[in-house]
C-alpha cells in the first residue's frame, strides 16, 4: 500500500458526472465511468497488497456504507482492489489509513524478512502507533496470508508475484553495483522505474532501500526525489 494522488482527469470527471447521476436515479455506481476511472487513477494494481497482476477487480469503499447514501456514491471513498483483498477487507478494520491521502510507507515499514532455505515472512512495522495504523497493518496481514483456506490459496499466489518482483528489482541493484558508464545511467532509470507509485509492491521496494541507505546512498537519494 502506498500513497496515490486522486488527480482530476476526464475520466476522474466523467466518473464523479456518472455517480452523481446514479445517485439521483438509485442505481449502482458500479459503471463504466467509474471504472474506467479507478482503474486509471490507481494504475491497474490493487491499492492494498499493490499486485497488478490480477484478473479480478472490484469497486472498494474505504469506509463502508452500510446504506449510507452519502458514502456509497462519494468518489473519494471508492479504491480499487482486488477481488481477494475486497472480500477480506469487507465493512471490517476501521479505520485505515487512507492512501489517497498519506504516505502510508512513512507510518509503516514493509519488509520481506528471511532468503531462499530460510523461513521468509513479510513483516510490516508501525512506526507510529494509532488506530488507523495497527488497523491497517492487520488488513495486510490479512491480504497477505489469507483468512480462510480459499483466501491462503490466494494470498500464496500474491506472495509468489511480490517474491518475483523484489528478485528483480535485487538483481536491477546488483547490475547497478557493477555496472559503468551508460550502462550504469539506465539501470539507474529502470531502478527508479521499478520504485514509483504505479509499479508493483513499490512499499516493499522503497523500503528495501530506506534500509540499506548507508550501502545505497546514491539509490536512497533517488528514491528522495520520486
Amino acid at each position: 500500500m502506498i500513497k496515490i494522488e486522486r488527480k482530476e482527469t476526464e475520466k476522474a470527471k466523467l466518473a464523479v458526472e456518472a455517480l452523481k447521476v446514479a445517485k439521483e436515479k438509485g442505481s449502482s455506481y458500479n459503471t463504466e465511468e467509474v471504472n474506467n476511472a479507478l482503474a486509471e487513477l490507481f494504475y491497474n494494481k490493487c491499492y492494498i497488497c499493490e499486485n497488478k497482476d490480477i484478473t479480478s477487480c472490484q469497486i472498494e469503499h474505504l469506509i463502508p456504507h452500510r446504506g449510507n447514501i452519502e458514502l456509497k456514491y462519494d468518489w473519494n471513498n471508492l479504491f480499487w482492489s482486488c477481488s481477494h483483498c475486497n472480500n477480506i477487507k469487507s465493512d471490517k478494520y476501521e479505520p485505515i489509513l487512507d492512501c489517497t491521502k498519506e504516505d502510508v510507507d512513512a507510518f509503516i515499514a514493509f519488509r520481506k524478512m528471511g532468503y531462499f532455505g530460510t523461513e521468509e515472512r513479510l513483516e510490516f512495522v508501525p512506526l507510529f502507533e494509532n488506530e488507523a495504523v495497527h488497523n491497517t497493518i492487520q488488513l495486510l496481514y490479512d491480504a497477505y496470508y489469507g483468512t480462510t483456506p480459499q483466501k491462503k490459496l490466494e494470498a500464496k499466489v500474491i506472495r509468489k508475484h511480490l517474491r518475483d518482483e523484489l528478485h528483480t528489482f535485487k538483481d536491477c541493484v546488483r547490475e547497478y553495483q557493477e555496472a559503468e558508464g551508460e550502462d550504469k545511467i539506465d539501470l539507474l532509470f529502470l531502478i527508479k522505474a521499478k520504485m514509483k507509485v504505479n509499479a508493483p509492491f513499490a512499499a516493499f521496494k522503497r523500503w528495501l532501500i530506506k534500509d540499506n541507505a548507508s550501502r545505497f546512498p546514491e539509490l536512497f537519494e533517488l528514491l528522495q526525489s520520486i
